[in-house]
């Protein structure tokens, strides 16, 4: 899957949980949002230096991009056969490795519960 594709399925999916994930197109997304808020605080920056309102572009696209990232992320737990809930992990302190290398491991290529 490519750069463009992936931002267009996640986005085509924005409210869909169900399915899986290929690791491009998770990953591929990641570096979407990373350069979209990169390029929001980069503007800020530039535009929103000597006002009160610094922190807005970048808080309105995280919030823009929350619910695409989390199904993404969910899809792609499905695809190393794992529930989207498993997220919650991130909330510890160990959690956040071990939901990166469920991301990173190879997906099933045969069925599993969340086709």
């Amino acid at each position: 899957m490519t750069f463009t594709q992936s931002v267009k399925t996640c986005f085509s999916k924005f409210f869909t949980y169900q399915g899986r994930a290929k690791r491009s197109e998770y990953w591929y997304f990641i570096l979407f949002t990373w350069i979209i808020s990169f390029v929001a605080s980069f503007l800020e920056a530039i535009f929103l230096v000597n006002t009160y309102s610094f922190g807005s572009i970048s808080n309105f696209v995280s919030l823009i991009l929350l619910i695409p990232t989390i199904n993404v992320a969910t899809r792609r737990l499905h695809d190393v056969n794992r529930s989207g809930w498993w997220q919650l992990l991130y909330f510890t302190i160990i959690g956040g490795f071990v939901i990166l290398y469920w991301t990173i491991k190879k997906g099933m290529d045969e069925d599993n519960r969340f086709n």
